[in-house]
């Protein structure tokens, strides 16, 4: 019995080898979990769920395979796949939960987030984060052609690039002030998230108690995952 957790594989046709660290990830470890959280930035960009490229279609016939199989599959947007839609989570057997979901983690109560609301020193990135969230922001870029959307997803990655180069380090990273806040909102000692690319376990104080923030690392030179089972919660990486 065990829960497995993994977000920022940053899914690419240019990085073939982070597909394929995936793929395995899924028939050798994932096929034995009762259950599999995916917490954002999954694909690098997404354009709609009717981008016709072959390797969202890949990906959903392997999460699908393991949909079969009995696995629950949890996907949680993050700041590269928000316009994911119902439609690809229903052909790959995933089911779609919100921001600040809480689950009872083998008698844990965790707080599950992508991680990017967390960084609120990082203004401009908040604002920016407003707006592609909005519901009519949304619906007029579906609503493009789908080469106009590719080249827009293109040019916002391009840009978020560039700005993050030219910001420090730690207003990129999560606000201390802002996990406790939002920890004790719903009253648990124990949050997991990604965006930050930065994997570790913090120790800190939470509703007067101690607690632990975990974060997961990207898929890029390691793979990472939270393994969670009824005696342990830990997290681990391999090479790819």
């Amino acid at each position: 019995m065990q829960t497995l957790f993994i977000s920022d594989l940053h899914l690419h046709e240019s990085r073939p080898q982070v597909t394929r660290a995936f793929f395995h990830f899924l028939q050798t470890q994932a096929i034995h979990a009762e259950a599999l959280y995916i917490l954002g930035d999954f694909f690098d960009t997404w354009i709609g769920d009717d981008d016709d490229a072959e390797l969202p279609q890949q990906v959903a016939n392997e999460l699908f395979a393991l949909h079969q199989r009995g696995i629950a599959i949890y996907f949680m947007h993050g700041n590269r796949d928000f316009l994911l839609g119902e439609g690809y989570a229903k052909q790959s057997g995933m089911t779609l939960i919100p921001e600040g979901t809480v689950i009872n983690l083998y008698g844990t109560t965790t707080l599950l987030v992508h991680g990017d609301a967390l960084c609120t020193e990082d203004q401009d990135y908040q604002d920016f984060r407003a707006m592609v969230r909005s519901p009519q922001w949304q619906q007029q870029v579906l609503a493009q052609p789908l080469a106009a959307r590719r080249a827009l997803a293109t040019q916002l990655r391009d840009k978020s690039q560039s700005m993050n180069s030219l910001k420090a380090a730690d207003i990129m990273d999560v606000t201390p002030a802002e996990v406790i806040r939002q920890m004790e909102q719903v009253n648990v000692q124990l949050m997991i998230h990604g965006h930050t690319h930065r994997p570790a376990r913090h120790a800190l104080i939470a509703n007067n108690k101690p607690a632990e923030r975990m974060v997961l690392g990207d898929w890029h030179d390691h793979a990472w995952c939270i393994r969670a089972n009824p005696q342990q919660i830990a997290l681990i990486n391999w090479p790819i």
